[in-house]
């Protein structure tokens, strides 16, 4: 760790020396520091925004630039046979030393997975100790910038504040309590904060963002100095900065931190209502100012990615002369726009047939069960039919949650533009039935064998001869909107009691938040069998579900089967296929006309991987290295 942080006085020594350039002449006539004084990085709000830019570029890049990657860990995807590289793989085998020593992951200098261009942009578990460093040292030289308006000082304050909690909590949502970094460790002097439980540092990342939510304004464009800046649709405020302490309160009162905290294996209420507290405030200020809104559901996929779209970010969408910003955080937009899935990240989302470059990824068929129906009903088991619902196992993809049909390509969906065959077989449309080509291509370890393939982050034409690998850009949103109206019902029901309970002086109950993203889909409200006088288990696994549908392979699953104590528990850890036969009692053109009516026979699902986990597999384990500078910085049980 320690070594993480020393890296940190490099750079602030580069941007010493970028600040007192003159003249070429000067510059080649002595040492740049000799003539630069300690206060210049901070001694105005230009220098100092300078200094604190660097906290944004310490954002990990999770998708991948000429390379794979992979950043769903739970039950919801499985990648191709046998292939060691990826984490995934790893973390699907119980081995979670891999963390540290894969080829492909974003968490660890011990992954290759960026190009050089991006640096070590990959890495979070360094770079979130380089910016609690970074923002340690801007909050111990406060003091020195003088020539700044009142409003500029907290600017600067708010956004120290605001990543000190951030990084420190990137770290405590993998690898659990932490020694809490809140001064500027002496370079010559043995590290030996004690690691905290989580509550503690839950409590310690909550002080500094509320200080960052007191000194943050709501929109940046709103104030004097942010007109001139521009850009700020990225830049931290008081809406994010109460976002993250309401997740930060609901991570730390849910029942993994709890149990490692107290002992208890459930819901530590306290902590749930006054996230609940700090979400109904930022939600009042998204609604109250439209800082944040919700993309209406024509616009679903500008969320996600965008095609041929210039520099457009994803996140953003802009309907009818009016833009809806929902993503609040997102990954490092280094390329963001020039093509990072280019290459070899893009080919593992396309189709197996033609393509059999990249390492090939499909939800599985348990993950897409969580898909109801339009009705807002559940599929309790996808091989029978079911009145109540509507659900036929005959005809599986008719009537489906609109998400389904956003996310998730099932047989017969047309995933090529123009026609296409190999080996005789016409393949402009997913042929997923037992037989299908996309299930029995040539090459075996590439088949579709989930019987799905993913669509929520590729057009459903993401294929070479259409052109998509040179215009995507993808970024994930490490928040978003939704996810906050859904953190909020969560945290609320538990916090507050039920489901129809209202966090203090707001107008949504805890249903009504999760209605609120139902609406924006389409999607029947929460049935009211679901809805008891108390929050039990059965509100609790409705809202889970929703939120394993509105969020799907954007990275939080994993954690949210951690936090919830679920991730040892079956059918959690099971990664199944669906396998069925076609009807065959329609015309083909038909079919492929129409194939959310597509009628199929023999439907059933199959266990492809059963997860063998224990109680260590709740945390990740520290580096070695770490845990042997002294005894107060424990490793993690089982490790």
């Amino acid at each position: 760790m320690k070594k993480y942080f020393s890296k940190i006085l490099i750079s602030t020594a580069f941007v010493l020396i970028a600040l007192g350039f003159g003249s070429c002449k000067d510059y080649l006539d002595k040492s740049p520091l000799s003539s630069i004084s300690s206060t210049d990085a901070y001694k105005n709000f230009t220098n100092f925004q300078g200094f604190t830019e660097e906290l944004y570029s310490a954002l990990p890049i999770i998708t991948a630039s000429n390379s794979h990657n992979t950043w769903n860990w739970g039950e919801d995807e499985i990648w191709e046979i046998g292939e060691t590289r990826l984490l995934a793989y790893h973390i699907d085998q119980g081995n979670y030393w891999g963390w540290n020593s894969v080829l492909y992951t974003w968490l660890s200098p011990g992954g290759v997975t960026y190009s050089t261009s991006n640096g070590d942009k990959g890495h979070l578990y360094g770079l979130c100790w380089q910016a609690i460093r970074k923002a340690n040292l801007g909050l111990a030289n406060l003091d020195k910038l003088t020539d700044a308006t009142d409003e500029q000082k907290n600017l600067i304050a708010g956004q120290l504040y605001f990543f000190r909690g951030f990084y420190h909590f990137m770290l405590m949502q993998f690898w659990g309590g932490l020694p809490y970094v809140d001064y500027v460790l002496p370079s010559d002097q043995p590290f030996n904060l004690p690691r905290l439980k989580y509550q503690p540092t839950a409590d310690k990342a909550a002080a500094d963002f509320q200080k960052a939510a007191d000194l943050l304004p709501a929109d940046w464009d709103q104030t004097e100095t942010g007109k001139s800046l521009g850009n700020n649709n990225i830049r931290i405020n008081k809406i994010l900065a109460l976002s993250y302490l309401g997740k930060d309160l609901l991570w730390a009162g849910s029942p993994l931190m709890n149990y490692e905290s107290t002992g208890n294996k459930t819901y530590n209420t306290d902590y749930c209502k006054k996230a609940a507290d700090a979400f109904a405030q930022a939600l009042q200020l998204c609604e109250s100012t439209g800082r944040y809104e919700l993309v209406p559901f024509s616009n679903y996929s500008d969320i996600f990615y965008k095609y041929n779209a210039g520099s457009t970010l994803p996140g953003f969408a802009t309907v009818n002369n009016h833009k809806y910003r929902e993503a609040m955080m997102m990954e490092n937009l280094q390329n963001a726009t020039s093509g990072r899935w280019r290459w070899n990240q893009v080919n593992d989302y396309r189709p197996p047939c033609l393509l059999n470059t990249g390492i090939k990824v499909y939800p599985t068929a348990n993950y897409v069960d969580y898909y109801g129906m339009a009705n807002g009903l559940p599929i309790t088991d996808p091989t029978k039919k079911d009145a109540v619902s509507g659900y036929d196992p005959e005809y599986p993809w008719k009537n489906r949650d609109p998400r389904f049909y956003n996310d998730i390509i099932y047989d017969g969906v047309k995933c090529i533009k123009s026609a296409k065959s190999d080996n005789g077989h016409s393949i402009q449309y997913a042929m997923l039935d037992n037989s299908g080509w996309y299930r029995v291509t040539s090459n075996v370890n590439k088949a579709a064998r989930t019987g799905y393939m993913e669509n929520k982050f590729t057009s459903q034409y993401l294929n070479i001869w259409d052109g998509y690998q040179d215009n995507m850009a993808v970024v994930l949103s490490l928040m978003r909107l939704s996810d906050v109206y859904l953190m909020y019902a969560e945290a609320t029901a538990v916090g507050y009691g039920t489901p129809n309970s209202k966090a203090a002086d707001y107008s949504l109950s805890a249903v009504d938040a999760i209605n609120k993203i139902r609406d924006r889909a389409g999607v029947g409200h929460v049935a009211s069998k679901f809805i008891g006088a108390t929050t039990d288990d059965n509100f609790l696994s409705e809202l889970r579900r929703e939120r394993a549908v509105e969020l799907a392979f954007e990275g939080h699953r994993f954690t949210d089967l951690r936090r919830w104590l679920l991730l040892t528990e079956k059918p959690y850890t099971y990664k199944k296929a669906v396998k069925f036969d076609r009807a065959n009692d329609v015309p083909i053109s038909d079919l492929y006309a129409n194939p959310q009516n597509g009628h199929v026979l023999n439907f059933t699902e199959t266990v492809l991987l059963e997860r063998n986990f224990g109680t260590p597999h709740y945390w990740l384990p520290f580096p070695i290295s770490d845990v042997s500078m002294y005894s107060g910085f424990y490793q993690n049980p089982g490790w």
